[in-house]
């Protein structure tokens, strides 16, 4: 059978130079990362909604870039997978039962509460991603060590943008 027809039956099979285990285990590291992602960004967006306080103009806005950020590293980690003959994620089921970071759905959460708990989910987020790095090192995939090495920049500022968000005003006495 010709390469091109072997192809035809197997259309999502994107070729590559990986090895078939490398795919396998790339696409599984990646995709927990982006089932990750999804609730991180619904756990913020969720946040951003209700937030309420004194901070409340300045956490909204924090917010709402935060969201974006994580928003936007979803298709290209999609992407990626797909690029080296993975498939990705299909559903929202299928995020539920991978993602490793907690949901909350609180009534209410206080202010700084939302901060510490998502600069905690960051701190497991960037962890993820330095496990992940290690997987594709393994491998010899370049590309995708390249991309999450920005991404773990970009999760680095996002917790030391809430860590010091949510710390508590010292005062000085004077």
């Amino acid at each position: 059978m010709s390469k091109v027809k072997e192809l035809q039956i197997r259309p999502l099979k994107t070729p590559t130079d990986l090895s078939p285990e490398a795919t396998k285990d790339i696409s599984a590291a990646m995709n927990a990362i982006l089932a990750d992602i999804f609730a991180i960004y619904l756990k913020t967006k969720n946040f951003h909604w209700h937030m309420s306080g004194p901070h409340f103009r300045d956490y909204h806005l924090l917010l709402d870039e935060q969201g974006e950020q994580l928003y936007a590293m979803t298709d290209p980690i999609a992407e990626r997978v797909r690029k080296i003959g993975g498939v990705t994620l299909h559903s929202i089921s299928q995020i539920s039962k991978m993602q490793r970071i907690s949901d909350n759905n609180a009534e209410y959460v206080e202010p700084l509460d939302m901060l510490a708990e998502l600069c905690e989910d960051n701190k497991l987020l960037a962890a993820e991603f330095r496990e992940a790095h290690e997987v594709c090192s393994q491998y010899g995939d370049y590309s995708t060590t390249s991309l999450i090495e920005n991404w773990i920049d970009e999760t680095e500022r996002r917790v030391w943008f809430l860590f010091e968000a949510c710390r508590e005003a010292k005062t000085s006495g004077h």
